[in-house]
């Protein structure tokens, strides 16, 4: 725990603390403020830092728990698990895993598969991981034994949550949602940790589930998506349904004779029909890039309309097919964005564009 949290854990913010507090939370241009941590990659993007907290969602039997079994493992071993590769900071390669629904024996399973995956003994403890069944607690008790637990145990790095519902009585409850929330940020800034949740996703869409899901959403500095794939029941893929860092490309994992995910090689994703219906507006920067890369195969201006087939070659790979006119709005919403150069030769791919939040919008390229 910081010392700072030790002026008010738990207690009342009055005036004669006032000025402690204070000197902590102002924010000075005169001071040097270190980017935290980053604890949890998937190829070169930043899935986890110090200090924040995330989540996993997806629907009843999507394999999530297998999902969140290489995340921890990858933190305690330092090696690259599925896509994952984590380090936690020297001082705090400690592991608290938290699971709030599961029986023993089933939570036993979950420790031994963690383990098998870091490639480190089973018959044995390991001082680098706690795990705790909450199952026969209320909710209020498990937040309680959360809170006890952070203040006493010691280079925790990581915390994992699975699942926050578990936490509250009523999942749509602003209220409650918004003081789980509270929770999450209190305890991951406070003890200098991160968290990592599972919530599931509603049976009937892609949303994850209540208030609570809501709150995640916006918060969060990464929420994963877990599904079964659309081609083989077996498989479940994993991809940013919400991320702060740049976009990494979905990845699928199967679980072999040992009963431990493994990846899938040459998977590659299909998009479903919500991701085909985007509006190409909403795509990251770095969708723009992929597309532009790939339609432009010369960086020699082009006409006008070899352009428009540039970009509905570009887009069509990346799963965006769409019409002449889409395709007329998306290019001056490019060129205006300083995307694709129009000069007197004509019109290229600008390879050094990275995007700009402030030129967005001024087209309208939907459909």
């Amino acid at each position: 725990m910081s010392e700072f949290s030790k002026l008010f854990e738990g207690q009342k913010i009055d005036e004669s603390r006032y000025k402690e507090i204070l000197s902590h939370i102002r924010l000075k241009v005169t001071e040097e403020y270190e980017f935290p941590p980053e604890i949890v990659k998937v190829n070169g993007t930043t899935i986890a830092t110090i200090g924040n907290f995330s989540a996993s969602t997806g629907k009843p039997k999507s394999k999530k728990t297998f999902n969140i079994s290489a995340i921890v493992a990858a933190a305690l071993s330092g090696k690259e698990v599925l896509r994952y590769k984590a380090t936690l900071p020297p001082d705090k390669r400690k592991i608290l895993y938290i699971d709030t629904e599961q029986s023993k024996c089933h939570c036993h399973k979950v420790l031994k598969r963690i383990l098998k995956l870091a490639g480190l003994p089973t018959d044995k403890e390991n001082e680098n991981i706690e795990f705790f069944v909450l199952r026969e607690y209320n909710p209020d008790q498990r937040r309680d034994i959360i809170n006890c637990a952070l203040q006493t145990e010691y280079n925790i790095g990581l915390v994992v949550i699975d699942g926050i519902r578990d936490l509250m009585r009523d999942i749509n409850s602003p209220s409650e949602s918004l003081d789980i929330i509270n929770d999450l940020m209190r305890w991951s800034s406070y003890y200098e940790l991160h968290i990592h949740t599972v919530l599931h996703l509603n049976k009937g869409d892609d949303n994850t589930r209540g208030h609570i899901g809501t709150e995640l959403n916006n918060k969060a500095e990464t929420v994963l998506q877990i599904t079964k794939c659309i081609d083989n029941p077996n498989m479940s893929e994993v991809k940013a349904m919400h991320i702060r860092d740049k976009e990494f490309a979905p990845f699928a994992f199967e679980i072999d004779e040992q009963a431990l995910p493994q990846l899938v090689s040459d998977y590659t994703h299909r998009m479903t029909k919500r991701e085909r219906s985007v509006s190409l507006d909403k795509l990251s920067d770095e969708k723009h890039r992929e597309a532009l890369k790939i339609g432009f195969t010369s960086p020699e201006p082009v006409g006008y309309g070899q352009m428009l087939e540039c970009l509905k070659t570009g887009y069509e790979a990346i799963g965006y097919s769409r019409g002449r006119n889409t395709l007329v709005n998306l290019s001056k919403f490019l060129v205006n964005s300083n995307a694709i150069i129009k000069d007197s030769r004509g019109y290229s791919f600008n390879n050094s564009w990275s995007g700009s939040e402030s030129s967005k919008g001024t087209a309208n390229p939907k459909g």
